[in-house]
């Protein structure tokens, strides 16, 4: 239809603005100023839409003094001048505020970086040569690497980011770059420890950091003290030989919780645990009670116990209970920060990478059920330094299968 093509045309097409020469501009101006004449008469003459002569006119009035009501030229081009540098000040310090969370001071940035930077300040509707002008940075390099394809480090990299915040996830955010590493190799994955640590910094992820250990057993002078039958040798040639048992408390908003833990030293496996809101010898005969009946230990055993000189492991009914089944009690010395070192790092262990990590805590049942989620991850899945990064539960079976490997003597 001829008709609706044309309506289209007239109601599409935006005419775009005149301009007029300076000298037009000025002779309209003199001429409606000298003369007294009409605006409207003198625009129609020269060809000019009558409001646009009168905004001349009155700009002319202002830059001759004769008006106060509006600024001069000159004094409209300098407040131009200002707001355009007000502009590029303010773009300048978003774009130093930006980039310092990504720079170190008085450090280069590397072409990774500048590059994420320049991305991260373009989704926000920055230019490109601003920011590189702002950061002594150069705008043809940008644009090269983002032409050039990926190397064969940077396509490495992409692919063992997620397998890395998968182990860390699968810890619990617990695992640092050593036992990443060796999770991805037991995965198959070859990788080097300084590339995981490098990766989890660009990933802004971390391992936990083992706090102090705080005292919560009390030594007993007046008990009968069991020999140290240890003697800081902390090894055995199979499980069931040699436990190491030991106390520690959790903070909750309802009071404190204590917790006791049976250790097998050689599988580092966590063979009985008990809470409370108690420090009794109840506490650790329970997790002894556990850990008894987890291993089945009969009588006659040569299971050795050994424990710190508190008087909840050195009362009547502690002692007893171990010389019922034939285990042989023993405490470390006084004064000896390394008489039970290993239960002391599974203390450690337990606060860093269970009680700090997903407290604060409202009550003993609410630790209770995380504790027993922790004990089975940690017994079954966790990757021990000690255990050459291997999960406690297969070291034990990696060792029986062994045991029925070798034949038996007549």
């Amino acid at each position: 239809m001829p008709w609706l093509r044309s309506w289209r045309r007239r109601t599409t097409s935006v005419p775009a603005p005149r301009k007029f020469p300076d000298g037009l501009r000025e002779r309209a101006i003199r001429e409606v100023r000298t003369t007294g004449r009409p605006g409207a008469h003198v625009a129609k003459d020269l060809g000019i839409h009558k409001e646009a002569l009168r905004q001349w006119v009155r700009q002319a009035e202002a830059d001759h003094g004769e008006r106060d009501d509006r600024l001069t030229t000159a004094e409209r081009d300098e407040l131009k001048q200002l707001r355009k540098e007000n502009a590029e000040l303010k773009r300048a310090n978003e774009i130093l505020k930006a980039a310092s969370v990504f720079f170190c001071p008085g450090d280069r940035p590397s072409p990774d970086e500048a590059e994420q930077v320049i991305d991260h300040l373009r989704e926000r509707g920055l230019g490109v040569d601003p920011v590189c002008r702002e950061l002594n940075l150069s705008p043809s390099t940008y644009f090269a690497r983002k032409r050039r394809p990926k190397s064969a480090r940077r396509l490495r990299d992409e692919q063992l980011m997620p397998m890395i915040e998968q182990v860390h996830a699968e810890s619990g955010g617990t695992y640092g770059a050593r036992r990443i590493t060796r999770a991805l190799w037991r995965k198959g994955v070859e990788v080097a420890r300084c590339t995981v640590e490098r990766l989890m910094a660009e990933l802004d992820i971390e391992g936990v950091i083992r706090g102090q250990r705080r005292r919560t057993t009390i030594p007993e002078p007046s008990a009968p003290r069991p020999p140290d039958l240890v003697d800081r040798d902390l090894a055995a040639d199979g499980p069931d030989q040699l436990w190491v048992a030991d106390m520690t408390y959790v903070r909750t908003w309802s009071g404190w919780a204590c917790v006791a833990f049976v250790l097998d030293v050689f599988s580092r496996m966590i063979v009985g645990w008990q809470i409370a809101n108690h420090m009794r010898t109840e506490l650790p005969l329970d997790a002894l009670e556990m850990a008894l009946w987890r291993r089945r230990i009969k009588k006659d055993s040569r299971l050795i116990h050994h424990s710190v000189r508190g008087s909840q492991y050195v009362s009547i009914r502690y002692t007893d209970r171990l010389a019922d089944i034939g285990a042989s009690a023993s405490v470390g010395s006084v004064a000896d920060s390394y008489d039970n070192a290993m239960a002391e790092a599974l203390n450690g262990t337990f606060k860093a990478e269970l009680i700090e990590m997903q407290g604060p805590w409202k009550d003993v049942d609410q630790v209770e059920r995380a504790i027993f989620q922790w004990i089975t991850w940690y017994n079954e899945e966790r990757l021990h330094s000690a255990l050459d990064y291997v999960p406690s539960a297969e070291y034990e079976r990696d060792f029986w299968q062994s045991q029925e490997r070798v034949p038996q003597s007549a």
